[in-house]
């Protein structure tokens, strides 16, 4: 799961990133919120893409229904693409003798321990033993993720691949991260073609032509490891397999800096330089984050250029880069279930995470295949 990242007013278009104060009329007027650019040059010269916002807002121009069920949960929403909710299957259980985070009993889903420590920015260095911890953890989660990536194909339903995933974490004595994490009620992630991340698992076949993140977060005997992958679904399109190759070329390339001295803040530029150049864009609003014990901590790792990142890498700190990668737009909106994190233009978006640990000499893949040199299942197929 990707943190949410706090957003300062910067210009929107992309590769410019200049404190912005200007906002498009527009979108005051239609009550779309952000829109902001540097100069009125910017604005023209980024009109073409940025008037996909009032259309959508209008209701102009949105796509058209993907394949559903008789399920429509939010009647008046406005849909940013094809895609649509499903109805769920039964909620999952993990047997008691399995250690469970804090907030999987809470009745809100609320990680205490992770709360008392919000908005420190330190950046805690492991111990060999917790660093032991994380390497065990990361390797049973590369195990789950495996598990569903030899199941995945058309006609197979989000649902399914959330009981591959949970049944392989019990089997590992391992807790699913995300089930109960603020209520989240599945045990991985489900990202269908315009979902940026957080979708939750349901039950929708998955068709020729999608594309699929499953994001996979195994808690296993104190430490949490954390991992994804996009999935090609059946015949994609050649744009779609360009948006999930560079994707993870993104994500190789930021990792290709880590090592000692460096500045968090610098993975970002790393990352947009790359998709940009690819005619591709940087999603904001969420990023990579420090993982332990906890879930998410200190750092937060933006994926975009020119960011605010605090913190220089030491040997001993854990994190996970995991940027998500659109076609068009990098702004996103959320679906009604306050999980759903989608493309504001419909468009698709792809995304590649591995959690890693920096050392002396550089950093540790801990998430990485056994085989192929820890490349995707996806490069398999192109």
């Amino acid at each position: 799961m990707a943190a949410v990242v706090a957003e300062s007013r910067v210009c929107e278009t992309p590769g410019c990133n200049s404190a912005a104060k200007l906002q498009c009329p527009t979108c005051i007027k239609l009550g779309i919120q952000g829109s902001y650019f540097c100069s009125q040059d910017c604005f023209k010269g980024n009109w073409k893409s940025h008037k996909v916002l009032h259309k959508i807002a209008k209701g102009e121009g949105v796509n058209g229904k993907d394949e559903k069920e008789d399920y429509d949960p939010w009647p008046h929403y406005r849909f940013t693409g094809k895609l649509r909710p499903f109805s769920q299957g039964p909620r999952r259980t993990v047997p008691a003798h399995i250690l469970r985070p804090d907030y999987a009993d809470h009745p809100e889903g609320v990680p205490v321990s992770e709360q008392a420590v919000r908005g420190s920015a330190q950046i805690k260095c492991l111990t060999d033993e917790e660093e032991e911890g994380m390497r065990v953890a990361c390797k049973l989660g590369r195990e789950v993720l495996d598990e569903a990536a030899h199941l995945i194909e058309v006609g197979v339903t989000a649902d399914e691949i959330d009981r591959v995933v949970h049944e392989a974490c019990v089997d590992r004595e391992c807790y699913p991260s995300p089930l109960n994490y603020y209520e989240f009620p599945r045990s991985c992630c489900t990202s269908v073609n315009e979902v940026i991340c957080h979708g939750i698992p349901d039950l929708r076949p998955l068709k020729d032509g999608d594309i699929c993140n499953v994001d996979v977060t195994v808690y296993h005997r104190g430490f949490h490891g954390d991992l994804n992958e996009t999935f090609l679904i059946g015949n994609v399109s050649a744009e779609a397999k360009k948006l999930v190759r560079v994707t993870s070329e993104c994500l190789m390339k930021a990792i290709s800096i880590v090592h000692p001295g460096e500045k968090y803040r610098e993975i970002g530029n790393v990352i947009q330089k790359h998709a940009q150049s690819h005619g591709f864009s940087v999603v904001r609003s969420y990023c990579g984050h420090g993982i332990h014990r906890l879930f998410h901590t200190a750092p937060s790792i933006p994926h975009y250029a020119k960011n605010k990142a605090v913190g220089v890498m030491k040997p001993g700190h854990c994190f996970t880069i995991e940027p998500m990668i659109s076609q068009g737009s990098w702004r996103d909106e959320m679906w009604p279930d306050k999980w759903t994190a989608v493309t504001v233009d419909g468009m698709m978006s792809a995304q590649f995470e591995h959690t890693l640990l920096v050392t002396e000499n550089g950093c540790d893949i801990l998430t990485s295949r056994l085989e192929k040199n820890g490349q995707f299942h996806f490069l398999d197929k192109l």
